[in-house]
C-alpha cells in the first residue's frame, strides 16, 4: 500500500538527519577507546574531504537543494565537501570526472549512478582503491554490486507507479510521458512505472523525449504532441524543467482543465500551480536528504568503520504534494531544503 507523505513527515525527515549529525558529533566527543581505529579528533574530521560527482548542474533547481544538503552537512560535521557535475547530460565526461576525483584520493565520494554500464569501471576503480562509495538519487539496483555502502534515494518504479495510479484515478484515458534525459535510467524506470500502473487499467501510455537544456522546444513539442493526438488527457513530467513548460503548453492550447498534469520534483512554480488547480500533483523524493544524508553516512564509517548493512537503500521517497500541502511545503522550498 502506498501512502502519501505529508511535509511534516518531511521535515521530521530532515530532523531525523539533523539528530544523526548531532550522535555524530557527541561520538566524535567521546573516547578514542570507545572505537578502536576511529578518528576522534576535530582536527582531523577537519582534514575529511568528501568529493560528490553527479549527473545534475548545479544550475538546475533540482539539483541545487541537492547542493544545499552537501553544504549544509558539511558545515554542521565540519569535513571538506566538493560538487562536481558536467554541464550536460555525459556519461563520459563523468566518468571522467570520477576518475579525477578518485585519483585526488578523497576520504569519500558521492556520486548518482543514472547509466550503471557507462560509470561501472569509475566507481569500481573508487571502491578497490580503498576508497568508501555512497551512491544518490539514481542507481539503486546496480549500487550494490558496484561496492558502495549504501544508497540514498527514492525506488523510482514505485514513484512512476504512484503517479500512474494517481493519473488513472482522476479517469485519463491516454497519458504522456515527458522524459528530459531519455537514457538516464533512472528516468526511463519512471516512465516504465508509470505505463504498467496505467496498463493494469487499460490505459495507454507515450513517452515524449525532450531537452533538458531547451524549455522553449519542450512547450513546443508538449504542444504538438497534444495537437497530434487530441485524446491524450494525462500528462507525467519527470522534473521541474518540463513541468513548466508543458503547463505553459497547456494554457496556450486552453486544455489546462481537460488534461490531468502530475510531475516529478518541486519547484516554487509548480507548486503555485498546484495550489491553484493547474497541476494535480507533485513526486517528492526529497533531494534535500540525498545531499545531506552521505556526508552523515561517510563521515560516520570513516570514523568508525559502520554504515548501513548490505549496502541497501535508504528512501528518500517518492512522496505527494497536492493542493491540501503545496501552500506548507512552499514556504520550505524557499529555503532551499524542498
Amino acid at each position: 500500500m502506498r501512502t502519501t507523505k505529508t511535509p511534516q513527515r518531511a521535515a521530521s525527515a530532515i530532523s531525523i538527519a539533523t539528530l544523526a549529525a548531532t550522535m555524530l558529533f557527541t561520538t566524535a566527543c567521546g573516547s578514542p577507546d570507545d572505537s578502536p581505529g576511529a578518528s576522534t579528533d576535530a582536527t582531523a574530521r577537519g582534514d575529511l574531504r568528501i568529493v560528490a560527482v553527479t549527473h545534475g548542474v548545479s544550475a538546475n533547481p533540482f539539483w541545487s537543494v541537492v547542493i544545499n544538503g552537501l553544504d549544509d552537512a558539511a558545515r554542521d560535521l565540519g569535513v571538506g565537501v566538493e560538487y562536481q557535475a558536467p554541464n550536460t547530460f555525459d556519461m563520459v565526461a563523468m566518468s571522467d570526472m570520477i576518475d579525477a576525483a578518485v585519483a585526488s584520493r578523497p576520504d569519500g565520494l558521492v556520486v548518482s549512478v543514472p547509466d550503471p554500464d557507462a560509470l561501472d569501471a569509475s566507481i569500481r576503480a573508487a571502491v578497490e582503491g580503498g576508497i568508501p562509495v555512497i551512491t544518490i538519487n539514481s542507481g539503486e539496483d546496480a549500487s550494490a554490486s558496484l561496492g558502495a555502502l549504501a544508497h540514498v534515494g527514492q525506488a523510482e518504479y514505485d514513484a512512476g507507479f504512484g503517479g500512474g495510479e494517481r493519473l488513472a484515478a482522476s479517469g485519463v484515458q491516454r497519458v504522456l510521458c515527458v522524459n528530459q534525459e531519455v537514457g538516464n535510467a533512472a528516468l526511463d524506470t519512471r516512465c516504465q512505472g508509470l505505463t504498467d500502473a496505467l496498463a493494469e487499467r487499460g490505459v495507454p501510455a507515450s513517452v515524449l523525449a525532450v531537452e533538458l537544456a531547451d524549455p522553449e522546444d519542450t512547450r513546443q513539442r508538449v504542444a504538438g504532441a497534444l495537437l497530434a493526438d487530441p485524446t491524450i488527457d494525462g500528462i507525467l513530467t519527470l522534473g521541474t524543467t518540463a513541468a513548466e513548460p508543458a503547463l505553459a503548453a497547456l494554457r496556450d492550447l486552453g486544455r489546462v482543465d481537460a488534461v490531468h498534469l502530475g510531475t516529478f520534483d518541486l519547484s516554487t512554480p509548480v507548486l503555485e500551480a498546484i495550489r491553484d488547480g493547474d497541476i494535480d500533483f507533485a513526486i517528492d523524493q526529497q533531494q534535500y536528504l540525498q545531499g545531506y544524508l552521505p556526508v552523515v553516512l561517510l563521515t560516520l564509517y570513516i570514523e568508525t568503520g559502520t554504515a548501513p548493512g548490505g549496502g541497501r537503500a535508504i528512501p528518500t521517497g517518492p512522496g505527494f504534494v497536492t493542493v491540501e500541502t503545496a501552500q506548507q511545503v512552499m514556504d520550505l522550498t524557499r529555503r532551499g531544503i524542498r
